[in-house]
């Protein structure tokens, strides 16, 4: 155990030199700027944004597989970039280029790092499509809009691998202690830095707060609460959970949705897990 706290506060003097900006947190691809600009602008076409995204073609295969998927309902998927923009949308199309960027953007110094890293990241795409999946089922959100909440309501733990630079292994329980203390705070400072909405730096200054008062229907703090509950329960098997019931956002869901399985959760997310997994293997 000694070792293990000799790490952390070793650990912890780099996580506040990133927060302080002593420490270069990872900014976002340029290509992804450039598009993000383009998406804002009124008068480009949607063949110069087709050719700009055909530049990554990673994120062009994940546009034309999502918008094929079941979350956006089309009889027919599209065939071309062009066909995608149609489909989703620029707002859409915006957000899911945000979700392609973020595995990509932290650098990985050792085998253990990556695995650590693979680990962290299935638990944060695991949430997220959870909470798109919520989004096209029980409420007007928009399925991509709680994808990318969901994912940048966890993006502090991401970039606490930004601190993991050198020659020490890092253990699991090193990096959750790490996670625990400084995974929102980091989250912030990076959201800041990156100038998203201001929305979105609510969502992770709230994520976890289960009784959190809200509006009465259902809003996008309340599905990223519920996916990050499931995770946590399904994924993380935590122990110390209150009753789903108690969170506000179990409060707004409508019968069906509001019907729980033989594990206390919500019965909609056991009956079409294979779903919430095909949504998921695209992030993959």
């Amino acid at each position: 155990m000694s070792a293990v706290l000799s790490g952390y506060a070793r650990y912890r003097q780099v996580v506040s030199q990133l927060m302080s900006g002593e420490e270069q947190l990872p900014s976002l691809p340029a290509l992804t700027l450039d598009i993000r600009r383009a998406l804002r602008s009124p008068d480009i076409s949607l063949e110069a944004l087709s050719k700009l995204i055909s530049r990554d073609p990673a994120l062009a295969a994940l546009l034309i597989k999502y918008s094929s998927s079941a979350l956006t309902r089309t009889r027919r998927g599209p065939k071309t970039l062009k066909d995608v923009m149609q489909v989703l949308g620029v707002g859409q199309v915006d957000r899911i280029t945000m979700v392609h960027s973020i595995q990509s953007l932290f650098t990985l110094h050792s085998a253990a790092h990556k695995k650590l890293f693979k680990e962290a990241w299935e638990r944060l795409i695991l949430q997220a499509c959870i909470c798109a999946f919520l989004a096209s089922r029980a409420s007007h959100v928009q399925p991509e809009q709680a994808l990318l909440a969901s994912l940048m309501s966890e993006l502090g733990s991401l970039a606490i691998f930004s601190a993991l630079k050198d020659d020490v292994e890092p253990s699991r329980e090193l990096y959750l202690k790490l996670c625990q203390e400084y995974s929102k705070s980091l989250g912030i400072v990076l959201l800041r830095k990156w100038a998203v909405d201001e929305e979105l730096v609510e969502i992770v200054r709230h994520s976890g707060d289960w009784t959190e008062k809200t509006a009465y229907q259902m809003e996008l703090i309340d599905l990223v609460n519920l996916a990050r509950y499931h995770r946590l329960k399904g994924f993380d098997h935590a122990t110390d959970l209150p009753p789903l019931q108690s969170l506000t956002g179990y409060g707004k869901l409508l019968p069906p949705y509001n019907q729980l399985d033989v594990n206390g959760g919500l019965q909609v997310l056991s009956v079409h897990r294979e779903e919430i997994d095909a949504l998921a293997d695209m992030l993959r």
